[in-house]
């Protein structure tokens, strides 16, 4: 919890000192943070950001950090960087701060947050990024970043779709809400659904609706495989009493009565038809 105490009690540096601290640091010397929660940058975004610079200059200098001696990881300003790379500058102006591997981490994720155009996907890996490196509760957090825990909890069980899903939500493709309907589905459904939301353009009502119908209908289908196994489950008693009842008849067999038997079934009933005939023995008159 450093970084978010430092950051509550520290106050904002005048533009002198700012004046002060900024270096330029070699481009070929810099690397991304290995921290960041936004895995996709617009193209178009940083080329428009590049024409920005290349007009006006590099206004606001990038923040970094020496990982070890003249290697230095970005902070926060990476849209920056990118744009800086692409002009192909030789050298960018840079603020280097003394910082923790967590510390690092933690203020890459919250200068993430504290930006309008993350999509849910990257904001949901911010909160776990944040969560590993902290090691506090998601109502901690919660607390911390002035969000409900219900909000932070929703957003990290977007991280539970599979790829596929993930990626049409950070491309804005499907919504949030979609994706959390979509994890009422086992795997392979949740692929089947995602594809027909897709292709359909449906609505998060429609989309629920549609779950609804495939979740009862797999509870029928689950309902009635049930009855079946119980079915078999009886019939297999059946015939295990009726093969006590034959090998009695075997045991009640003599010379003198013969036993025999027919048997019938189907699926829930056993008939089993007895004949017993006893021969009579002969007699003679005695004179």
């Amino acid at each position: 919890m450093a970084f978010f105490d430092s950051q509550a009690n520290s106050s904002q540096q005048n533009d002198d000192q700012t004046d002060k601290n900024v270096q330029q640091i070699p481009v070929l010397q810099i690397i991304p943070n290995r921290f960041q929660p936004r895995k996709q940058f617009s193209e178009a975004s940083i080329s428009d950001l590049a024409d920005t610079i290349a007009a006006h200059g590099l206004l606001q200098p990038i923040i970094l950090r020496e990982y070890q001696r003249d290697h230095y990881e970005i902070i926060a300003g990476e849209r920056r960087f990118r744009a800086v790379q692409s002009l192909g500058w030789a050298n960018v102006s840079a603020i280097v701060k003394q910082m923790t591997d967590q510390e690092s981490a933690e203020m890459a994720v919250i200068e993430n947050l504290q930006r309008e155009d993350l999509n849910p996907i990257d904001e949901a890996n911010a909160y776990q990024k944040l969560l590993d490196v902290t090691q506090v509760t998601q109502g901690q957090l919660a607390q911390r970043l002035g969000k409900s825990q219900s909000y932070i909890a929703n957003q990290l069980r977007l991280l539970k779709l599979p790829e596929t899903a993930q990626r049409a939500i950070a491309n804005g493709e499907i919504t949030a809400r979609h994706g959390r309907t979509l994890l009422r589905l086992d795997s392979i459904t949740q692929a089947i659904v995602l594809k027909q939301i897709l292709t359909e353009h449906l609505t998060v009502s429609q989309t629920d609706h549609l779950i609804a119908e495939l979740n009862d209908g797999s509870a029928k289908a689950t309902q009635n495989s049930k009855k079946s196994v119980k079915q078999v489950k009886s019939t297999t008693d059946l015939k295990q009493i009726a093969t006590k009842i034959k090998r009695s008849l075997k045991k009640i067999a003599t010379d003198q009565a013969k036993v025999t038997y027919q048997e019938t079934h189907s699926a829930n009933q056993y008939t089993i038809t007895i004949n017993v005939s006893v021969d009579q023995p002969n007699s003679k008159e005695e004179n």
